[in-house]
């Protein structure tokens, strides 16, 4: 049997492929399994495959469809089934064979359209899973209508395989396309960028070259001021060592006549010693004066009278070490003669008064007698004062200010005066308004004063501009209060007076306490002098009549001024306690001091820098030369000196450079030794301090520089 030969062999390799092996299971779905669950399991035929296989056996085998191959091809004895006998569905799963008879002849129904359709599709069909070869072409076992399916199936799957092919390709090129223009778009950005940092270095380059000729062209200007001003310094040196030796000429012909002059002064000092020493005998108590007098006015008599004593007991002291007295040491030696004199006559009227009438003949023979011999005492003193006037106009160290000094000293003083009295009506108003704004305006000029310090420059530039501005008329704020000095006619002068009384303020307390303080406070006053130098000539009258060493002044003693209030000339404060301490008065002194010494050489960094300083180092040189043609005081004229030459005598020895160390080996040789002469062995701490700075400063030809100055980094800060 030729023909069932290929049948059995057919449904023998249908039975043995994988897709045989397939069982269907209607109840899937409700089990929740996949479809082909059971794909792994083997497939067996049923009974009834017999009769299939007689009824194609009685059929005559019919041309079919084959996958790959012509018509002319195909034998008979040579053909043979495929084992594929399963399609795709839409899912891309595979459908089991539903029964046998479905592999029957029904493919002999299969329209041709549908042949031609699968034929489309070609051998190499992945969906299809359809295997043949050149010489065994496939056998369809399908139905025309699964056929004509199966082929809309693959057909539309390779539709759609196309489409998405082709838009996967266009997208593809939509990609490249952007990424070609993104590519092109920063290749041009980088372009520009690199344009741009090439043109900005030329531009630094060119900027860096033009600041480097400026600063050529500024420091060949600067280098030929600098010869101009050295040139010019050196005729001035040469000027000055002539005057020098001609001074150093006078003066040795100065210290002669002083040599003989002060020993005509010893003498009278003898003389005015031994009356009053006479005089105060006199005002022991004797028994008659104790009754005739109380124990209080006899006390107060003898206190006074050991204070005139002491006053000239301190005096002579000062000649113990074989210096001669001053015209002013003789001055007081006089005063303290006519007061002791006065005193004698005081006691002398008491006890007039006291005496019984019947003693007052006897009493008025003695006071007769007494008047005597105190006229005589007088007419013998008028001599000597007159002798001693007479000499002391012969020249020698002086025991005042200069002239002019004291000119200038009467015309600050009257220009504060001045100040004061035009804001009076300010001052001493009485109607709540006014009283307000004088208050708010006296904080607003004495609270940035009293926050400046050396934390940092912007805060300094901060507290400058607000004064400046305050100064200037505009609205500060203050107490969170805004407040003007165009508020009233007399605003003005009341904020420049109390500005400058709070700068000496700041000086005599903040600086005492710590020296350092003195650079920030004197170059904010600096800056202040020199944009408003009315403010700056009441600093100076303020601190002038605080300090009255600083102009320098010692100010002497006029008849009928008490001991209190010549104290107060002198800058010591006395209150309902008495006189403060010498320690404490040397502290504020030495605070003022240091102040001054710091203004004169200092200036605000960001002024117009036009002219001459406001108060410069020109002073400084005065001053000092000006103290050591005086006679120094005990204690304070050494701590003076020690404080200024600390803060200001690097910046003079830069100026004046060998005539500042000529000055300076004139102090320690002459100057020095009168003020250790007329210093107690309990004063020695400050002359001790001087001597230690001169002779460091001598041996290393170098003055450092003072603590808390003011550097290049602080304004930065």
């Amino acid at each position: 049997m030729p023909v069932e030969n290929p049948r059995w062999e057919t449904l023998e390799a249908l039975k043995n492929s994988p897709k045989g092996q397939i069982k269907f299971d209607p109840y899937w779905s409700e089990r929740g399994e996949d479809i082909l669950a059971g794909c792994t399991e083997d497939l067996s035929l049923s009974s009834q495959s017999g009769v299939i296989l007689e009824r194609l056996a009685s059929f005559p085998l019919q041309k079919s469809c084959f996958l790959g191959s012509s018509p002319g091809l195909y034998d008979e004895n040579s053909a043979s089934l495929s084992t594929s006998g399963s399609v795709s569905d839409l899912n891309g799963r595979h459908c089991t064979l539903s029964s046998a008879p479905s592999l029957t002849t029904e493919r002999e129904q299969a329209s041709p359209s549908v042949l031609d359709e699968v034929k489309d599709e070609g051998p190499e069909e992945d969906v299809s899973k359809v295997h043949s070869s050149a010489s065994l072409p496939a056998l369809s076992l399908l139905s025309p209508k699964a056929m004509e399916t199966a082929g809309r199936i693959i057909k539309f799957e390779k539709e759609q395989r196309e489409k998405a092919q082709m838009a996967l390709q266009r997208r593809q090129e939509v990609q490249e396309r952007l990424v070609a223009a993104v590519a092109s778009s920063e290749s041009e950005q980088l372009k520009r960028f690199e344009e741009f940092m090439e043109l900005k270095q030329r531009q630094e380059f060119q900027s860096m070259r033009d600041m480097m000729d400026r600063e050529t062209k500024e420091s060949i200007g600067r280098q030929e001021k600098l010869k101009e001003e050295q040139r010019h310094r050196m005729k001035i040196l040469n000027l000055r060592l002539r005057e020098a030796e001609q001074q150093r000429l006078r003066e040795a012909e100065h210290e002669r006549q002083r040599q003989t002059d002060g020993r005509e002064r010893l003498r009278n000092l003898n003389t005015i010693q031994e009356e009053i020493l006479q005089l105060n005998q006199l005002l022991e108590p004797s028994t008659q004066t104790r009754t005739e007098l109380s124990s209080a006015s006899l006390s107060s008599y003898c206190i006074r009278g050991n204070q005139l004593c002491s006053q000239l007991s301190e005096v002579v002291r000062k000649t113990a070490e074989g210096e001669f007295p001053s015209v002013d040491d003789m001055t007081v030696a006089e005063r303290a003669l006519h007061e002791m004199r006065a005193l004698i006559r005081m006691m002398q009227e008491d006890v007039a008064k006291a005496q019984d009438k019947k003693k007052r003949d006897e009493e008025e023979e003695e006071q007769c007698r007494k008047q005597q011999v105190l006229q005589a005492q007088q007419e013998a003193q008028k001599k000597a004062v007159e002798s001693a006037k007479e000499k002391a106009k012969r020249k020698g160290l002086q025991n005042s200010a200069e002239d002019g000094t004291l000119k200038w000293y009467q015309e600050l003083q009257e220009s504060a005066a001045r100040c004061a009295q035009a804001f009076e009506q300010l001052n001493a108003a009485k109607d709540t308004q006014a009283k307000k704004l004088k208050l708010e305006l006296q904080k607003a000029a004495s609270i940035p004063v009293s926050q400046i310090s050396s934390n940092s420059g912007s805060q300094l530039r901060e507290i400058f501009d607000r004064i400046g501005k305050l100064l200037a008329g505009g609205r500060v704020v203050s107490g969170g209060v805004n407040v003007s000095t165009s508020q009233h006619p007399q605003g003005l002068d009341f904020v420049s007076f109390k500005l400058a009384e709070k700068f000496v303020k700041q000086a005599e307390e903040e600086v005492a306490s710590h020296h350092e303080a003195a650079f920030p406070i004197a170059v904010v006053a600096s800056g202040v002098w020199e944009l408003h130098p009315r403010v700056g000539e009441l600093i100076l009258a303020h601190l002038h009549k605080k300090c009255p060493y600083a102009v320098p002044h010692y100010p002497p003693m006029k008849d009928g001024t008490t001991v209190e209030d010549y104290q107060r000339i002198l800058g010591y404060r006395v209150d309902d306690f008495g006189v403060e301490g010498q320690d404490i008065f040397l502290k504020r002194m030495s605070g003022m001091i240091r102040f001054y010494a710091a203004i004169i050489q200092l200036r605000w960094p960001y002024g117009s820098k036009q002219g001459l300083a406001p108060h410069g180092l020109n002073n400084g040189w005065r001053w000092l030369a000006q103290m050591l043609n005086m006679e120094p005081l005990a204690d304070i004229t050494a701590t003076l000196l020690f404080d200024f030459l600390e803060v200001c005598g690097n910046a003079l020895m830069k100026l004046y450079q060998s005539q500042f160390w000529k000055l300076i080996l004139l102090l320690k040789e002459y100057y020095l030794p009168r003020i250790e002469a007329v210093t107690g062995s309990g004063q020695m701490g400050s002359v001790i301090r001087l001597k230690h700075f001169l002779d460091t400063s001598l041996q290393s030809r170098q003055i450092c520089l003072p603590k808390g100055q003011l550097t290049s980094m602080f304004w930065g800060s």
